[in-house]
């Protein structure tokens, strides 16, 4: 897999706020860990396609201006770690890990302080 052409695409398809584009590259039975989902859903942990769904459409529409600029990407056996700064400047990294079918089949978001010292 190429993972620069990989971040690109995810770059865009969040810049666009294409929530079907961006779901294409995940697994029907993804599993999904962020901080920022126990706020917004209750969650920590999404399990599926559909929840992963709920909580980014809720995302996006808690944030018209959400953009990413990709900062870096660092690859392993299987797995990517994209690190990018979001619209307010939080330095975010996204470690994703795929399936022999090339889909992310586990994703983990971490975030640092932002400027307000919230993450």
């Amino acid at each position: 897999m190429d993972y620069a052409a990989f971040a690109t695409e995810w770059e865009a398809a969040w810049n666009a706020h294409a929530l079907d584009r961006i779901l294409a590259h995940y697994s029907e039975d993804v599993v999904f860990r962020s901080h920022k989902a126990m706020r917004l859903v209750g969650q920590g942990e999404l399990r599926g396609r559909a929840a992963l769904r709920a909580y980014w459409a809720k995302a996006l529409d808690a944030q018209p201006d959400l953009s990413f600029v990709v900062v870096d990407v660092f690859h392993g056996h299987g797995m990517v770690v994209i690190t990018y700064r979001n619209q307010n400047n939080v330095l975010a990294a996204e470690t994703l890990r795929f399936g022999l079918d090339g889909l992310i089949v586990e994703a983990s978001a971490c975030h640092s302080r932002g400027p307000s010292g919230v993450f």
